[in-house]
């Protein structure tokens, strides 16, 4: 993988639902000619879930960190962290600057933990990166950090190839993804030109495409207006794959089974979202009457 790491680079999960409304494009103007339509926002957004098993029960990945320490320079921004979850939504929550993004690319695979380990169903992401590539995908903060080709088909196709399928397999499958977004005509529109909501659409299809069973996102609605956070948000809920989301905001994650509270590198609370967010927002609330400045982490 060159440069920034890329969405299609960490991931497993097909779209099998019907086509997302084009208010995802909210955001963007037109990526050829200015002139699609968008829908005005009393037109709701039909979104069915999507990987729906057909029959059974899906069953989600075990991941587990124990003991896992990472340090960057003389900082140490991890430090001793350990969980084992098995929950099909998680919320890792805590300020800027408490290890957060450190945490989403080591349980990604992306970054190999200085001390400890990381295993997602026994396999060591460390030492086993195709069991990290075919078994997590991540979606980052700023897309502009993930997508690294000209056109939206060679994005999305990219991460297929990794997997080891044929270009004629990778093509067919990126045409299903755009199909089930309602986004066939983007297959050769310029990644450069669109909204960062369209580009944070595109690395969203790119990980469904390679059928990831557990997805990390680290604060991915964070730089979007609120319709479109909104919009996306609403379909990454309908998703069967596992989802930890990382997040500074206590009500992304209010409805998921689990969040895990870090501060500075390490983990404070883990329990139940409303025991843990309940905590979590006392904490911030009595920081923001501090009138101490230097603690301030942005």
């Amino acid at each position: 993988m060159k440069g920034n790491a890329c969405s299609t680079c960490n991931a497993t999960h097909r779209a099998s639902g019907p086509s997302v409304s084009d208010t995802v494009d909210a955001q963007g103007s037109d990526l050829r000619d200015a002139s699609y339509a968008t829908k005005t926002e009393e037109t709701p957004i039909h979104v069915t879930p999507i990987n729906r098993p057909t029959a059974g029960v899906v069953v989600a990945p075990e991941l587990a960190l124990q003991d896992v320490s990472v340090q960057l320079g003389d900082v140490d921004v991890l430090s001793d962290v350990s969980f084992r979850m098995r929950e099909r939504r998680i919320g890792i929550v805590g300020r800027n600057g408490s290890g957060k993004t450190t945490l989403a690319r080591v349980t990604s695979g992306l970054l190999p933990p200085s001390k400890g380990t990381a295993h997602i169903d026994g396999a060591n992401m460390a030492r086993d990166r195709k069991a990290a590539l075919r078994a997590v995908g991540i979606l980052f903060q700023n897309p502009d950090h993930q997508i690294i080709f000209p056109t939206v088909g060679e994005e999305i196709a990219f991460g297929l190839i990794q997997l080891g399928r044929s270009r004629e397999e990778a093509a067919r499958d990126t045409a299903h993804i755009l199909a089930r977004f309602g986004k066939t005509d983007w297959q050769g529109a310029a990644t450069h030109a669109l909204s960062q909501g369209q580009k944070q659409l595109v690395c969203l299809m790119a990980v469904l495409a390679m059928e990831p069973r557990l997805i990390v996102l680290d604060e991915p609605y964070s730089g979007l207006d609120i319709p479109t956070r909104m919009q996306l948000m609403r379909y990454v809920d309908t998703v069967q794959a596992t989802v930890v989301q990382i997040t500074h905001d206590p009500e992304s994650v209010r409805h998921f089974e689990r969040v895990i509270w870090l501060d500075r590198g390490t983990i404070r609370m883990d329990g139940p979202a409303n025991e843990v967010l309940a905590a979590f927002e006392r904490q911030m609330a009595a920081w923001g009457q501090d009138d101490d400045l230097s603690d301030l982490t942005g």
